[in-house]
């Protein structure tokens, strides 16, 4: 299949060297700079998807008599990209849906503690509220600052952990959403452990944006993560990978026919669903290996997310000294005028502001009242893109000051 936009001579099965936006079907008249939030996925990933597709609707009862095979199959690379046993793996959604599985399996004693940060990601926090009310469990938030040490983080969880009811759980994200922080999970591990709570790691955005994911959280007790973003797998694509000694105790969110199988094929067959991205993914594993490789691939986002902060950081007189930055991360903060995206609400307004006005997608956050604008490349951005947003967004933040005002 070739789609629409694509040039001749451009797929991805004939392309070779670096992969650039020739690559991609995003459509060339936005500036596409927000790829940490949905991700997109290479023309031959697509091609394949569809190809899947395809093959499952000619022939809906062959398809679903080969598919655990098949998953196994898929879920057997995925598990290799992520140097991790296969049956420790666990194909999911996404890692809102891997995070919500976990706090659907487990029990807690009423009056125990839940421990998250203040810069969980939104939907898992809502998670996390939503069971410990169901158990009678109580949430802690420890307030990490933007430019924390390693150090200063392993306190301050070792004293929250040593204070009060005995904490059961410990949610902690590895790359923050809102606020792009590689977390020192080895250190906030040993922590957890050492005061008796197990650990729950959102790697959201850690697949393909870390080389080594699972290593970086060695020792969690649960850990999940998307296909979707850095690794431009299809949406719907996510890991869960759980120690051996729990990985028996989740079940999956919904009820179906898989449910005796042990962990982790009791999530192969929940209910009719599409799951041929979870066939596809793979394709987009090796379309970055066969291209130049994941090293170069990081190394790319990394050079060009840098030079973006600091080309806008100097647009925007924006002060970077408050904000750490994770050195090899394609994911980075500008901070905003103090009255701008002061809340999520906020932070989205002004997010499509700037995809109206100035056809740009970029992401804006809100953390602890501040608002940000978080930085996000992958292979496929130039540097005239961020140059073009340099040119034009201080015009528009600075009447967005003069309206909040």
């Amino acid at each position: 299949m070739t789609t629409q936009a694509q040039k001749p001579g451009t797929s991805g099965s004939e392309a070779t060297g670096a992969p650039g936006p020739a690559d991609f079907a995003l459509d060339p008249e936005v500036r596409h700079l927000n790829h940490g939030s949905f991700g997109t996925v290479p023309r031959p990933v697509l091609d394949r998807l569809a190809a899947l597709r395809a093959e499952m609707e000619s022939n809906p009862d062959a398809w679903w008599r080969t598919l655990t095979g098949r998953i196994a199959a898929a879920r057997a690379e995925v598990a290799a990209f992520l140097r991790t046993a296969p049956d420790s793996l666990a194909f999911v959604p996404n890692a809102s849906a891997g995070a919500s599985t976990v706090l659907a399996s487990l029990r807690f004693t009423r009056g125990a503690r839940i421990l998250m940060t203040d810069h969980t990601y939104g939907a898992v926090a809502m998670g996390v509220r939503r069971v410990a009310a169901l158990h009678g469990a109580v949430v802690d938030t420890v307030h990490v600052p933007l430019d924390a040490s390693t150090e200063h983080i392993r306190s301050l969880f070792a004293r929250e952990l040593g204070s009060g009811a005995p904490v059961e759980l410990v949610v902690v994200d590895q790359i923050t959403s809102p606020t792009a922080r590689l977390f020192p999970l080895p250190e906030i591990v040993a922590e957890a452990h050492a005061a008796g709570a197990r650990v729950l790691v959102d790697g959201a955005h850690a697949p393909g944006l870390l080389a080594d994911p699972l290593g970086h959280a060695s020792g969690a007790d649960y850990w999940t993560g998307n296909l979707h973003k850095w690794v431009c797998g299809p949406r719907g694509t996510a890991a869960l990978v759980a120690a051996e000694d729990v990985a028996q105790d989740l079940v999956p969110l919904v009820n179906s026919w898989g449910a005796p199988n042990p962990y982790p094929h009791r999530f192969d067959e929940q209910g009719t669903q599409d799951v041929t991205g979870w066939l596809a993914v793979p394709g987009s594993l090796a379309f970055f290996a066969e291209r130049g490789g994941w090293d170069a691939a990081r190394a790319t986002m990394d050079r060009t997310v840098t030079a973006a902060q600091t080309l806008l950081a100097e647009a925007l007189h924006a002060d970077l000294s408050g904000v750490t930055v994770n050195e090899a991360l394609a994911m980075r903060l500008i901070p905003l005028a103090p009255v701008l995206a002061t809340d999520p609400d906020r932070a989205a307004a002004l997010q499509r502001r700037i995809a109206a006005e100035l056809r740009c997608e970029v992401s804006i956050t809100s953390w602890d009242g501040r608002g940000f604008l978080r930085l996000s490349a992958h292979v496929y951005n130039r540097p005239e893109e961020y140059e073009y947003l340099a040119e034009r967004l201080p015009a528009l933040l600075t009447a967005a000051e003069r309206e909040a005002a």
